[in-house]
C-alpha cells in the first residue's frame, strides 16, 4: 500500500519523528516586544505537557523554525528537545539533516506547519499537521487539521492523534 492511500492514523502509527514550527504552531503567532527589547512569546502548557508524554514513548520532537528567539531556546531547554534549528531559510534542508541524524524515511516523520515556508517539508513528511488557523495554502496540502489554532493546543491535539494510532496514550487516570 503506497503511503498516498494510508488512512491518517495508518500514517501516524508509522511515526517516530515530530518536528514543530513555533510562530503559529507552539504559539499563537504574535510576537511581543516590551520598550526593553525583550521578546514574549505564550506556549500552551498542555502541548509542553504532550511533548513530554512523546518523548517518553520514544518519538524524538524538533523544532525548525524562521526565527530566532532565546524564548525559543529555554521552552526546548525545559522540554528536552535537543534538535532545535533557528533562523532557518531552507527548512527542507534541515528535515533531509534530521531525516539522516535519525535514520529515518520520510514515512516515520510528522510535521506540524501553519505557513508558506513549511509547505516542502509538509508535502514529504509521513504525516502532514496543521493548527485550524493556518493558511489556505497549508490546510489544503495536509493530511490532518487540527480542531485547535496555534498556540491553543494543536501541538497536543497531534501528539494525541499520533499516539492514540500508536496505541501509546495513556488511559484515564494513568500517571504521568
Amino acid at each position: 500500500m503506497s503511503n498516498t492511500t494510508l488512512s491518517v492514523q495508518e500514517k501516524a502509527k508509522q511515526i517516530r519523528l515530530l518536528i514543530l514550527d513555533v510562530d503559529g504552531v507552539m504559539t499563537d503567532g504574535r510576537i511581543i516586544l516590551d520598550n526593553n527589547g525583550n521578546e514574549l512569546k505564550s506556549f500552551n502548557v498542555r502541548d509542553g505537557h504532550g511533548i513530554k508524554l512523546i518523548q517518553r514513548t520514544g518519538i524524538s520532537v524538533a523544532i525548525i523554525t524562521g526565527r530566532y528567539s532565546k524564548v525559543v531556546e529555554r521552552r526546548a531547554e525545559e522540554l528536552g528537545i535537543e534538535d532545535v534549528f533557528q533562523r532557518v531559510l531552507d527548512k527542507e534542508a534541515v528535515y533531509i539533516q534530521l531525516l539522516e541524524k535519525h535514520g529515518i524515511s520520510d514515512s516515520e516523520a510528522a510535521f506540524m506547519g501553519d505557513d508558506i515556508i513549511d509547505l516542502k517539508i509538509l508535502k514529504r513528511v509521513g504525516l502532514a499537521m496543521a493548527p485550524v488557523d493556518a493558511v489556505e495554502e497549508i490546510r489544503s496540502a495536509v493530511h490532518w487539521i487540527s480542531s485547535c489554532r496555534g498556540g491553543y493546543g494543536a501541538v497536543r491535539d497531534g501528539i494525541e492523534l499520533i499516539m492514540k494510532s500508536q496505541g501509546k496514550w495513556l488511559p484515564e487516570g494513568a500517571p504521568n
